[in-house]
């Protein structure tokens, strides 16, 4: 399973990706897209504080997201919460 990472750029702030070649499909680090549509300061707390509410409703979102080593501004690569294009549409709709 070959994958492969790359940063694109929104609005000046940087988004990790990773194409999947397995599964055919782009991965996008959820805390990236949480820190463009919300300016929040902090956006992992934002997605910890979305991720439990979603779980208590029973949505299927936050627990199927997968987690994948992405590399951090630090240059080393940690596991993140990752979502595909579909996944994506669905965090954007309950924002």
């Amino acid at each position: 399973m070959e994958k492969k990472n790359e940063i694109k750029l929104f609005e000046q702030t940087k988004v990790r990706t990773l194409w999947d070649e397995e599964q055919e499909k782009w991965f996008v680090s959820i805390i990236d897209v949480i820190a463009v549509l919300t300016d929040s300061a902090n956006p992992r707390k934002y997605w910890s504080v979305l991720k439990t509410r979603l779980k208590k409703e029973g949505s299927e979102l936050a627990t199927n997201c997968s987690q994948l080593k992405m590399q951090s501004s630090d240059g080393k690569f940690y596991k993140t919460d990752v979502a595909d294009t579909e996944q994506i549409f669905r965090l954007i709709q309950t924002k």
